[in-house]
């Protein structure tokens, strides 16, 4: 196996998401590092941020990312080799007023990775930009949009759902489907 330092982004994740299902924790991961997956690379992010599917108890979690070889610091867990900081948040996975319930997953050579799938990953960027004008979150869930298939519908319907459908036509109406004029 790899050394952790020479692992990409969705290797580590994989690696820390499978090894925590051993010990009986599931999480999903979410956020920045699943634009950096999705975008294969043009978006780089410092952490990976997993939520927990189901309530396990912080000493369990701990335990089982010291036994990977992680250290526990200010704001998550750290690997000696790797610069990205882990941080595991708590139940339910959801994004505003949304729990997910369905995830995608992709195999890496370190494990199974469960992650938002590319419109739930849209669906959090926005949040950051509906919420906080955050154009940076914007143009990371137009990264994921060119790199991916989403369904542009679900999050019009998500949008409209947590109040956003003025700005979500906004943002959209620039678009010109492949094909269209």
């Amino acid at each position: 196996m790899k050394r952790v330092g020479d692992m990409s982004v969705g290797e580590l994740a994989a690696l820390v998401a499978t090894h925590l299902r051993s010990h009986g924790i599931d999480v999903i991961l979410s956020g920045g590092s699943c634009v950096a997956i999705y975008s294969h690379g043009e978006y780089v992010s410092s952490d990976l941020d997993f939520v927990h599917t189901w309530y396990s108890s912080e000493r369990n979690v701990r335990g089982a990312m010291l036994a990977l070889g992680f250290e526990e610091g200010a704001g998550g867990f750290r690997h000696p080799e790797s610069d990205l900081l882990i941080d595991i948040r708590p139940p339910p996975p959801a994004i505003g007023d949304q729990r997910i319930e369905h995830f995608s997953e992709l195999e890496f050579s370190t494990g199974t990775l469960k992650l938002l799938s590319p419109t739930d990953c849209i669906k959090d960027r926005l949040t950051w930009y509906y919420h906080d004008g955050d154009r940076q979150a914007l143009a990371q869930a137009e990264l994921v949009a060119g790199e991916n298939d989403v369904d542009l519908d679900e999050i019009e319907r998500w949008s409209a759902s947590e109040g956003w459908s003025e700005e979500f036509r906004k943002i959209t109406e620039g678009f010109v489907a492949p094909g269209g004029s």
